[in-house]
């Protein structure tokens, strides 16, 4: 998937259409996520571009259901999260 057509304040929704989060940016090979984003949980979040599976308007569909995803992201802060981000 092409992260070039990825914008900011785009929703991102899992397979099951459940609302996962709000695109803050793109960094690098994955998506961070708004920390404000009442999904967020007051944290950012990155997800892996292979999980994208479409961009369709304003909205970025993943390959995975959003419970999935949440397990797997990585949060702001673990050990697999870009530094300074």
């Amino acid at each position: 998937m092409d992260l070039g057509n990825i914008r900011p304040q785009m929703e991102v929704v899992g397979s099951d259409g459940e609302h996962l989060g709000t695109v803050d940016h793109v960094d690098h090979n994955r998506i961070k996520l708004r920390r404000n984003d009442p999904a967020a949980g007051g944290h950012h979040h990155w997800l892996a571009q292979e999980t994208i599976a479409s961009v369709d308007g304003n909205t970025v569909r993943l390959s995975v259901p959003a419970g999935q995803a949440r397990q797997s992201w990585q949060a702001e802060g673990s050990a697999a999260a870009p530094q300074g981000g």
